[in-house]
């Protein structure tokens, strides 16, 4: 995004330099330190599915989406922020910020996602989720059932089972200060409404070639990785 301005003013500067630059002057988003609020109940009678990701490559949009659930600070206080994203492009296709942590948060979640009617008839559609009970609830695997999506879930219950969803979460309240503590619901729904639009439409990831999801989410194919694996 920065290319034709650092080149009008022949300005050749690396990924790694600029970060140090933008540290040097105090202009990076400061990490803040994480609360301790548990989202996840996997302690249900329902019945809990296996992980069907394990070697899966999303190769095209709508083949595989990947949920959570994550808190979102109101003073002494939380709602929580359900979100449905697509691993082939990175766009959050649904998303529902709730006053608890009941079922109806994911749930307007999918419905979202499903409304956007951009998964073509026929083609396999995977839902990714930890094993929390709003998730293994009737009325959400009914739902999933009901639009013949295939369901997938963590086994363990480790992080990296649904490493993409973690990430979602921590760009939005990393670089979209989502991470705050906000004064009331509607000055967080305001706030979350806003993130969403912008991060869909104008963040681009070194994962899907330098495109926006709302771009990603376009194409077909394996999309090429721009960022290098720490060794």
């Amino acid at each position: 995004m920065l290319d034709n301005s650092l080149q009008k003013h022949g300005i050749s500067i690396g990924r790694d330099m600029l970060f140090d630059l933008l540290r040097e002057y105090g202009l990076l988003v400061r990490r803040r330190k994480k609360r301790k609020c548990i989202t996840t109940d996997s302690d249900h009678p329902f019945k809990k599915y296996p992980n069907l990701i394990k070697d899966l490559i999303a190769d095209r949009p709508c083949l595989l989406w990947v949920s959570d659930i994550t808190y979102i600070a109101l003073g002494n206080s939380y709602c929580y922020l359900s979100l449905i994203t697509d691993a082939y492009s990175r766009k959050i296709a649904g998303y529902c910020l709730h006053t608890t942590l009941e079922k109806e948060g994911p749930l307007s979640a999918l419905k979202m996602a499903l409304a956007t009617g951009q998964r073509e008839k026929g083609n396999l559609l995977i839902h990714h989720s930890d094993r929390g009970l709003q998730y293994c609830c009737k009325d959400y695997i009914d739902l999933l059932a009901q639009n013949k999506i295939s369901i997938s879930m963590t086994v363990k219950g480790d992080p990296y089972e649904n490493a993409l969803a973690e990430r979602v979460n921590g760009i939005l309240k990393t670089e979209f200060l989502l991470g705050k503590t906000f004064k009331n619901y509607e000055e967080a729904s305001k706030a979350v409404n806003s993130s969403i639009r912008t991060y869909n439409d104008q963040r681009p990831h070194g994962s899907c070639d330098y495109l926006t999801p709302e771009q990603a989410q376009q194409k077909q194919g394996t999309l090429p990785k721009r960022w290098k694996p720490s060794k």
